[in-house]
Parts: C-alpha cells; sequence; structure tokens
C-alpha cells in the first residue's frame, strides 16, 4: 500500500463558481477519487486544516502530491520546512502547476522557480519526449488540452535530471512541462498542466501521468533522521 497525501489550498474552489462548477468537492478529492486504488491510500489536507499536517502524518507519507497558487505565503514556515526534510530523508514528491512558487518546491529547487505565463484559454499540447520512463508509460505520444493556462520558458530551475514532457501552447510558448529530480534519498516530480478554470484534472491521460509519479517517487530508500554521526575510530589503524 503506497500512502499518499495531497494538499490543496481549496481557495477558489469557494470563491470562484466557476471554479466550483469543474470541481465542486475541491481539486484534492478531484484527484482522491481517480487515484485511490487498491494500491493507493489517500489522505488529504487544505490550508483549512494545515496544521494537522504535522511531522507524524508526513513520516507516515510516501508521497504528497501539492498544488497551491494564490495563497503560498499562508502555508506556515515550519511545514514547508518539514516537507523538505521528509523528502531528502526518502519522501516522495509531485508538485502540480502553481505549486511552482510553493514554498516547498522553491526550497527544494534552491532557484527561483520564475516563469512567463498569460491566461486566455490556449490549447497545449504535452508531448511525451522520454516514453521508456516510468511516469510516461500508457501515455500517447502527446496529451492536448482544449483549455489550459500559458506557461512559457525561461522556467527558472535546475536543470533536471530527467525531462519527461514538453507543452507547447497555441501563442507559440515552449514549457518543461514534466521534470524529475532526486534530493536526498527523495524523488520529486513536477507536472505543469492543472490550472483551476480548466478541467485538467479530468483528463484521464493527466491523471495516468499522476499515478505514474506516485508509483516512480514512492521511497526506495529511507531514513528516519538527517544526522551529521562523528566518526571516531578510522576504519584501519
Amino acid at each position: 500500500m503506497i500512502n499518499v497525501t495531497i494538499f490543496n489550498e481549496f481557495v477558489h474552489e469557494k470563491t470562484d463558481e466557476n471554479v466550483r462548477k469543474i470541481y465542486p468537492e475541491g481539486i484534492h478529492m478531484a484527484l482522491k477519487n481517480y487515484l485511490q486504488d487498491e494500491k493507493i491510500k489517500i489522505s488529504t489536507f487544505t490550508l483549512d486544516n494545515i496544521t494537522d499536517l504535522t511531522k507524524e502524518v508526513l513520516d507516515k507519507t510516501d508521497v504528497i502530491i501539492w498544488w497551491g497558487h494564490l495563497k503560498h505565503h499562508e502555508v506556515p514556515n515550519e511545514i514547508a520546512k518539514n516537507v523538505c526534510e521528509s523528502v531528502h530523508k526518502g519522501m516522495g514528491a509531485i508538485f502540480l502547476h502553481s505549486a511552482h512558487f510553493s514554498k516547498p518546491f522553491m526550497s527544494l529547487m534552491g532557484t527561483p522557480c520564475n516563469l512567463t505565463w498569460r491566461e486566455d484559454g490556449d490549447y497545449e499540447l504535452i508531448w511525451n519526449i522520454n516514453p521508456a520512463h516510468p511516469i510516461s508509460q500508457g501515455i500517447d505520444r502527446f496529451i492536448k488540452l482544449d483549455c489550459e493556462e500559458t506557461y512559457g520558458e525561461p522556467f527558472g530551475i535546475p536543470e533536471p535530471d530527467q525531462l519527461v514532457f514538453i507543452g507547447n501552447f497555441e501563442g507559440g510558448e515552449v514549457f518543461r512541462s514534466g521534470c524529475c529530480y532526486q534530493r536526498g534519498n527523495g524523488r520529486v516530480f513536477y507536472f505543469q498542466p492543472g490550472h483551476e478554470t480548466c478541467p485538467t484534472y479530468h483528463n484521464e491521460q493527466i491523471l495516468r501521468v499522476i499515478k505514474n509519479a506516485i508509483h516512480w517517487a514512492k521511497p526506495v530508500y529511507r531514513i528516519k533522521e538527517i544526522i551529521c554521526p562523528e566518526v571516531k575510530k578510522p576504519m584501519e589503524e
């Protein structure tokens, strides 16, 4: 069983009627309803109960999925720090769409994570450029989204360890849409699509990517704490 924790701000769905029509229970529940199965158990957190996202919860989490947009600043620094430490210990992390500006992602990347953007309902083609990668299994040559927020390069992230998807948009922009990293003992995947006013998380291919990413990001090796031990005796005297 893979224990997955989903964090979603859950702000747009309560304040914007257009978003509520697409995700009446919230983005976190749309993801949970599809992703949870006999091998994946999911718990959800929002800004309403983020203080419950404790170290103890993270210690039991194999993979965390993070969606944020308007309220990155309302995520307590201590919780963001704990998420990063858990990744370094071996927890997997999947950051979706505007979570590129979330505190945990920016800390794990160590860069500004800035990009260009435009919200006008352009279509997007997400090209599968690494079809042998575990995250891209079962995915066609490309995924077409009829509506998505346009993201464009330059994207202020470190060079990905592996690039799985590249997006190109109706207006001509291109974007590194699926990026894999190793941080300490943990695996990190950034996946670009998922604007709140578009039904992206009802697209089966998008959801398939996220489910594949859960299986890819689950811990391979996990430690209980990060320590720097003193070795008093050399191997050979």
